[in-house]
């Protein structure tokens, strides 16, 4: 569970396309109070996805072999076989021209944003198919010591982290981060394809593979 929990934390802090937004919240007016409200945002749900997912195995995860537990496992190779479908799909248009897309409304008023606005936009962007694979993973978790409960912490802080750090980075160091910012988002936006084909790829084929693993022995 630890590991399958620290891939998929992994891969939704590194996920490019939220990032991409974040780094159009950040450098903007008021920037450093609206980032610091989308990033709790972001916490909040990932946190609110844990517990309610606790609270509906009533902290008893399911026994190997059981329909329950066989469940959990199709889901996760559900999930696996849909980021390997996003994968495939990025693969195939790559290389290609892509028509211009209109930026979302939301961007063109990033600057009047309110801080509310900000928070309310943080979940809207998180990669739930693999914020879904996290849920299904954490069904085999039961809190019976302050290290499970730790464990879940950190993965919420782990799917955060790429943005807490920013954040942080964008308080203590204002004017270097918005070169950072600059640099990060224009590499982002040139190699988000590749990303997302990486990403999908590993964390798709590795939720199946350990799924199918687990139903087989």
């Amino acid at each position: 569970m630890i590991l399958d929990l620290v891939l998929i934390g992994l891969a939704v802090t590194l996920d490019p396309l939220p990032l991409t937004a974040f780094m159009i919240v950040l450098p903007s007016k008021g920037g450093v109070r609206k980032g610091a409200a989308f990033v709790f945002g972001w916490l909040v749900s990932l946190a609110i996805v844990v517990t309610v997912t606790v609270l509906a195995t009533g902290n008893n995860p399911p026994k190997p072999n059981t329909a329950p537990s066989l469940a959990s496992l199709a889901v996760k190779i559900a999930l696996g076989a849909v980021l390997v479908v996003i994968a495939v799909r990025h693969i195939r248009v790559r290389g290609r021209p892509k028509p211009p897309k209109k930026p979302p409304k939301w961007q063109e008023h990033v600057d009047s944003m309110s801080p509310w606005f900000a928070m309310a936009l943080a979940p809207t962007l998180q990669p739930w198919v693999l914020i879904g694979a996290g849920a299904a993973t954490v069904v085999e978790a039961k809190l019976s010591s302050w290290a499970d409960f730790l464990a879940l912490f950190l993965y919420c802080v782990l799917a955060s982290s790429t943005y807490l750090a920013m954040e942080i980075y964008a308080v203590v160091r204002p004017d270097q981060s918005l070169a950072l910012l600059a640099r990060f988002r224009t590499w982002i936006e040139d190699h988000t394809d590749q990303v997302i084909i990486i990403g999908s790829l590993v964390i798709g084929f590795w939720l199946i593979a350990s799924s199918i693993y687990l139903i087989v022995t």
